[in-house]
């Protein structure tokens, strides 16, 4: 396949998890619904994962995340009494939503780890496709975006690619790391992985940060992965066996902003951050800062 003819048009985005770190505000709305100013975090991702091209996105949904569907469904009602009312700003911004992609929700039936979460949309990949995959509350921000980073890789290469984080030594125990062989500036070829090692065990500072492309080779490997002890499919199992029967993958460092809006402070973080990018907001919520600042 030449690198004009490969697309990637499916992004799989899983959404399933409780979002426990932020309870009492997730127990009756998913996490990924939580606003940044008037956006929720979800509608970033899927806006980001758009702009590189990506026309299908597979919800993998869990109970208690119908205002997921609703929020990508249109509201005829709203947009009715908008249009009534003649709020035209408002009503072009909802309408649009639906509108973003064709959207898919895949119930994964136990809480059985990522990698179950991304088996479970299995059945709407063909065998002869990529896909993107992120997950719902890690938003990575800048241009050009991170799908649009590691489409591009897979595009030239026809191989799957990881997203990558360059972190401080000391950070190593708090995610998988890569081992592998630097191809040139910001691109590696990654052929084991070390799950949270300590910093003087770890083989690099690159830490998978959720994202990839994954070939299809890579993705119906999830369907035939060896269980965790504690009975998940993890998608860090997946990538661990793939290398052990020889397999490499791209890993595509990532020097973006990020926003890990399942933690606290990040996303808090990001409350300002999209604040400060709003004109209407900026002046006036800078001036309050540089008060409570004092």
């Amino acid at each position: 396949m030449s690198s004009t003819s490969r697309k990637v048009t499916k992004a799989i985005i899983p959404v399933a998890g409780l979002g426990t770190r932020f309870l009492p505000a997730a127990k009756a709305q998913p996490k990924e619904m939580l606003p940044l100013v008037d956006k929720p975090i979800i509608q970033y991702i899927v806006e980001g994962v758009v702009d590189a091209g990506i026309t299908e996105i597979i919800f993998i949904t869990s109970n208690g995340k119908r205002a997921l569907e609703d929020h990508f469904d249109r509201n005829f009602e709203l947009e009715y009494r908008l249009e009534q009312k003649g709020k035209k700003d408002e009503l072009k911004e909802i309408s649009k939503i639906g509108k973003l992609a064709n959207f898919a929700f895949v119930r994964q039936n136990k809480p059985l780890g990522d990698g179950h979460a991304v088996l479970a949309a299995l059945p709407f990949v063909d065998n002869d496709e990529a896909v993107f995959m992120t997950f719902g509350d890690d938003l990575t921000i800048g241009k050009p975006g991170l799908a649009q980073q590691l489409i591009d890789v897979y595009k030239k290469t026809g191989e799957s690619v990881i997203g990558v984080l360059d972190i401080p030594k000391e950070d190593t125990k708090r995610y998988g790391i890569i081992g592998g062989k630097k191809i040139k500036d910001g691109l590696w070829r990654a052929n084991y992985w070390i799950e949270k090692p300590e910093p003087k065990k770890a083989p690099s500072t690159l830490a998978w940060n959720g994202s990839a492309v994954l070939t299809y080779d890579v993705l119906k490997r999830l369907a035939t992965v060896k269980p965790s002890p504690d009975g998940e499919i993890r998608l860090a199992n997946c990538f661990d066996e793939h290398f052990k029967a020889g397999g490499t993958v791209l890993a595509k460092v990532i020097k973006n902003p990020r926003f890990d809006c399942g933690n606290k402070l990040d996303y808090v973080k990001a409350q300002v951050y999209f604040a400060l990018q709003r004109p209407e907001l900026k002046k006036d919520f800078t001036k309050y800062l540089k008060t409570i600042l004092k």
